[in-house]
């Protein structure tokens, strides 16, 4: 068996809360989260310590304990990027694989440095929005896309990204510019490629599911209403990754998702004006 080190802001949070359990049962009991480090103690939530003794899960004191200990390392923090660089940076100078949760970064500097980290340290790394990995997306056929127009639930800042990384997935990572549109409670993002495509990014109200609608040069269209379990998707995915290092993301499609929800935000300050992406 080997084993998993969760690296958080604090452990109180769902995706920890669920990773252990679907890693088990995906790599049939082959891998196990069985450490895990947190810098603060959930507000309000429960601390660190019982959270892992309610887990089975050994809590650690620092994050060097948990890297010494792991064979693989999970960086989670999912709802604070803002951490990532800090909870990463040793992760990713260890040379074991590395998964960093959603939203990968805050910005496209931060972004390039730790994939910088990661490449110099010899560190395979991933990181991606589950969304990613659906079925309903994965049968699309990616050649002719000419827009595609998702919507889903959530704020832009720490939600867009579960409908942003389809677009890029789908589409590509020639993006030369956003304008945000909508209103402050329900935004819309349009990302203009550098060929003229284009797509639109679009916030309702809880609970709207995901979904898309993809057109193509052809002038076939397909509707998408995501229903399948594409977190069970991208946890095989992860463990597949931890264990022949096959899988993962393109870097260069996630610093562009990063750099889309960073102008993103920046287009907020300015609607209806169209927003220029820096040169990749």
């Amino acid at each position: 068996m080997k084993t998993i080190g969760f690296i958080d802001y604090f452990l109180d949070e769902w995706h920890a809360e669920k990773y252990p359990a679907w890693i088990e049962e995906a790599s049939g009991g082959r891998l196990k989260v069985a450490y895990a480090y947190g810098k603060i103690d959930k507000p309000d939530g429960l601390s660190n310590s019982d959270w892992c003794a309610k887990k089975g899960i050994k809590l650690l004191p620092t994050i060097e304990a948990v890297i010494e200990k792991s064979d693989y390392l999970i960086v989670l923090s999912p709802d604070h990027p803002e951490f990532h660089e800090e909870l990463s940076e040793l992760p990713l100078r260890s040379g074991k694989p590395t998964y960093i949760d959603k939203t990968f970064a805050p910005d496209r500097e931060t972004a390039l440095r730790l994939f910088e980290w990661a490449q110099t340290y010899g560190t395979p790394m991933y990181s991606s929005s589950a969304l990613r990995f659906a079925d309903e997306y994965a049968a699309l056929a990616k050649d002719g896309i000419e827009t595609m127009h998702c919507s889903g639930p959530g704020k832009f800042s720490n939600y867009s990204i579960h409908q942003i990384e389809p677009v890029v997935a789908l589409m590509g990572t020639d993006i030369e510019r956003v304008m945000y549109t909508g209103t402050s409670r329900f935004p819309t993002l349009l990302i203009g490629f550098a060929d003229g495509r284009q797509a639109a990014v679009n916030h309702f109200g809880n609970p709207t599911p995901f979904g898309a609608v993809v057109n193509y040069a052809s002038g076939d269209a397909k509707a998408l209403k995501i229903e399948s379990n594409f977190f069970g998707s991208f946890i095989r995915n992860l463990v597949r990754f931890f264990e022949t290092g096959e899988g993962g993301v393109d870097p260069a499609e996630t610093v562009a998702i990063v750099t889309v929800i960073e102008y993103g935000l920046k287009a907020a300050q300015t609607p209806h004006q169209w927003v220029e992406l820096p040169a990749r």
